[in-house]
């Protein structure tokens, strides 16, 4: 699939969206507390694809409204791309991964310091859950998207995915037991900006229903192409440091399969993605423009 030229636009210009909205909740905070706002501020403006807020507008945008008539949107948007990169700041802490680059930059804990780099991601993760409580969704939506939040972040999710990648180095892994870790890992907060999205503009159980399967496989594509471009690619197109999971001995699906086997396995997770959109036929190309971007970006 090529991203259709209108599709491109709208891609950039909701990229900025999320950006500008971004930079306002940070600057809006009135306390600095030492080096703390500061380098929530580098964490969450230094970058990125802004694939999970994309995610977020591209669902709503299923039910035909502009994004302006759908009330708390850009705070769900703002919510999930802060709690994606609390994620990201903790990950690359010495006790994690320990890596000194993230997004082209040095990562948090280099510029300041490790004590400084987890109370970013606490302040990111709770500045998240605060976003949505004080939106202008209804009170139901409010309740159902904290609960996704909070799921996927903890032991169903991010942390248990976590957990098991680093009970998992050096040691072999089934694909089943990969495709899991990662789902949880990677997936779970992907599978839950769609969620979001989607109930911000009010969709049906069974659209939600639907969209959770896209989700869920997007997430698994987007880890496997993560693995690719570990092995292919390089730190400078990257923005992190490349080949490290091979150097830390971890499971990953091209240790797994092969590269050829693991680009194969891409293309036909981006194509059952892309079926799992068919019952909105034309209204899901923004969707399908983010998946396909997920399976051809470089970094």
């Amino acid at each position: 699939m090529t991203i259709l030229p209108n599709n491109a636009v709208w891609l950039k210009q909701t990229s900025e969206r999320v950006n500008h909205a971004i930079d306002n909740s940070l600057k809006g905070l009135n306390v600095q507390a030492g080096d703390l706002k500061e380098a929530m501020y580098y964490a969450a403006t230094g970058g990125g694809k802004r694939i999970r807020p994309l995610l977020v507008y591209a669902t709503a945008s299923l039910v035909g409204k502009p994004l302006d008539q759908i009330p708390g949107i850009d705070q769900c948007a703002v919510a999930v791309e802060l709690f994606h990169t609390y994620s990201l700041v903790h990950d690359d802490m010495p006790c994690m991964d320990d890596d000194d680059l993230r997004r082209g930059r040095a990562t948090v804990h280099k510029v300041y310091d490790e004590s400084t780099a987890l109370l970013v991601g606490d302040a990111l993760q709770t500045m998240a859950f605060g976003l949505i409580a004080d939106s202008d969704l209804s009170a139901d939506q409010k309740v159902k998207i904290l609960s996704l939040l909070a799921k996927a972040g903890g032991l169903e999710g991010m942390a248990g995915g976590q957990a098991i990648d680093l009970a998992s180095v050096g040691k072999p892994l089934e694909r089943a037991s990969l495709e899991t870790m990662h789902r949880m890992k990677t997936g779970a907060l992907l599978r839950s900006a769609i969620q979001m999205g989607g109930i911000a503009a009010d969709l049906s159980n069974q659209e939600l229903a639907k969209l959770d399967q896209f989700g869920s496989t997007l997430g698994l594509l987007f880890q496997v192409v993560d693995d690719i471009l570990d092995a292919s690619s390089d730190s400078q197109t990257l923005g992190k440091t490349a080949g490290k999971d091979a150097a830390a001995n971890k499971p990953t699906f091209v240790s797994l399969m092969g590269l050829a086997s693991a680009r194969s396995l891409s293309e036909a997770l981006y194509e059952e993605a892309i079926a799992c959109l068919s019952i909105w036929g034309e209204n899901a190309q923004l969707l399908k423009s983010i998946a396909d971007k997920v399976l051809h970006r470089d970094s």
